[in-house]
């Protein structure tokens, strides 16, 4: 099944960051994208997750452009279906890591699995205030609270940037493994190409172009 489906796009902050962009994710499909500093790579995560609009060209999800999507449609989208990662956790300061996962829980009607928190290895944590927390810990609770969601989609922006090289293959595993069981996808940008070749396609934008390596 075809979950993501991107033509021709491009986009111009100061300057031209890409044009003629084209990338399709399928089910149980992972897609690393890499690339030097300032190349668009993020922006480029950041449309075809619908935080940004593009310049040019169309991003469908789940066979729907979502240009000609209701705001209702494309929220129950956002809501349900579509999980972002990122570097920085914006989570909720004045909330515990516990009740951060309870606010996921509420807007996608999906249980917390106590298994998932064990495998990140936050279970003995989860009550604190996220101020109390190490850098790594509020990475893993941001990723958490992604996965309490199980989204269809997950885009993840260097989402072990924080974490030890232990830790991060562990995640890394999570992230693989959730998209075989659940038949999901993920686009996941990052500078690691040791990670990013883990994945089953990687493509590299470079000078203004997206280019597939594998």
């Amino acid at each position: 099944m075809n979950l993501l489906s991107a033509n021709n796009l491009s986009h111009t902050f100061e300057y031209k960051l890409f044009s003629d962009v084209a990338l399709e994710l399928n089910s149980g499909e992972t897609i690393a994208i890499i690339g030097m500093s300032g190349s668009g790579k993020s922006t480029l995560l950041h449309i075809l997750s619908t935080l940004l609009t593009q310049d040019e060209g169309s991003v469908s999800l789940f066979g729907e452009d979502i240009e000609k999507m209701s705001k209702k449609r494309l929220g129950e989208i956002k809501r349900h279906d579509l999980g972002l990662i990122f570097q920085s956790h914006y989570l909720f300061n004045g909330f515990s890591a516990y009740e951060n996962l309870e606010v996921s829980e509420i807007l996608s009607q999906s249980k917390i699995d106590e298994i998932l928190l064990e495998r990140l290895k936050i279970q003995e944590v989860i009550h604190n205030r996220v101020t109390k927390l190490s850098g790594g810990q509020q990475q893993r609770v941001s990723i958490a609270r992604v996965m309490t969601k199980q989204p269809k989609i997950i885009f993840a922006d260097e989402p072990t940037g924080n974490l030890d090289n232990k830790t991060a293959d562990e995640v890394m595993e999570l992230f693989f493994e959730y998209c075989r069981d659940k038949n999901a996808g993920m686009i996941l940008v990052t500078h690691d190409e040791n990670l990013a070749h883990k994945c089953q396609k990687v493509y590299k934008l470079e000078d203004r172009k997206l280019q597939q390596l594998q």
